[in-house]
């Protein structure tokens, strides 16, 4: 085996050390999978990342420590935000490995074999796993825009409209919740009528998503007395609902982050703008004084 400079040791360290995080990580999200084919699977990918952690000791010929807090937290992504998310996620950093493997390949050419391998994970990765989330990710859309672009409409022209925290927070949940329930009723019933055998459960992401969302908006008129205050930080809120649902989606459904976001951002804060216009123009047509 040709003898390797101490720069470049140090570089493959680096390599081994991830190599050998991601095993633990694959090895510990497998054992909690009940499922025995996606177990089977990440068993295999777990090993493959270990083979390579044995590929690049022969060049160290070191061990070294894995990162335990990457570890950790990809098994408490996977278990919080589902399987297909966090190994996604992971993914990511893989496929900057691949450009740092790349580096090396003139002055170790059986590394393009660890390129390879990486390449085949992510084929098997994308077809890997069955989760209920993200098959009903069309619900939940369906549940989170309405009810960011609704509510945040509703209390915005509530807020110029009335000027009172305990009424605008009254109103708007009386009015998110019955709309949530007629959100969820529509979407069983369009599922229904196009023969969906799962429109229950559909219906049921739909309000869910609606639900939770008109919680995190109206919130901020719970706990505070300025009307205008409650009003920026519920906008606030819309918008941070709106960056971690499109980057969760960008990430496990491989689509555009920056395009999604931007739709949904425009439009609900188009519609928020709109409706406080229209407050405005409601409260001095009819003289409203609370």
């Amino acid at each position: 085996m040709e003898k390797i400079s101490e720069d470049l040791k140090k570089k493959i360290l680096v390599y081994q050390k991830y190599e050998l995080t991601e095993y633990l990580i694959y090895n510990k999200i497998a054992n909690k999978i009940k499922d025995e084919k996606n177990k089977y699977v990440l068993k295999s990918i777990a090993e493959d990342e270990k083979k390579h952690y044995e590929f690049w000791k022969k060049y160290t010929e070191k061990d070294v420590k894995p990162n335990y807090f990457m570890v950790y937290f990809y098994y408490f992504i996977s278990r919080l935000f589902g399987l297909i998310f966090g190994i996604k996620l992971m993914e990511k950093g893989e496929e900057q490995a691949q450009l740092t493997y790349e580096d090396i390949v003139d002055k170790i050419p059986e590394a393009i074999s660890i390129i390879k391998d990486e390449d085949k994970h992510e084929n098997e990765l994308i077809n890997l796993i069955h989760e209920d989330k993200l098959n009903y990710v069309g619900s939940i859309v369906l549940g989170l825009n309405d009810a960011l672009v609704e509510l945040t409409g509703t209390l915005a022209g509530l807020t110029f409209a009335l000027r009172n925290t305990n009424i605008i927070a009254i109103s708007g949940l009386i009015t998110g919740i019955a709309a949530s329930f007629s959100m969820a009723a529509s979407e069983f019933l369009s599922k229904r009528s196009d023969g969906d055998e799962d429109a229950l459960k559909s219906s049921f992401y739909t309000g869910i998503a609606y639900i939770l969302t008109v919680f995190f908006l109206i919130l901020p008129y719970l706990l505070l007395k300025n009307y205008f205050l409650a009003l920026s930080i519920t906008l606030f809120i819309a918008v941070l609902i709106i960056l971690i649902f499109n980057f969760y989606i960008s990430v496990a459904k491989d689509m555009s982050f920056k395009k999604r976001f931007l739709e949904m951002f425009f439009i609900s804060m188009g519609v928020s703008a709109f409706s406080f216009f229209v407050g405005y123009l409601v409260r001095i047509i009819f003289g409203i004084d609370i």
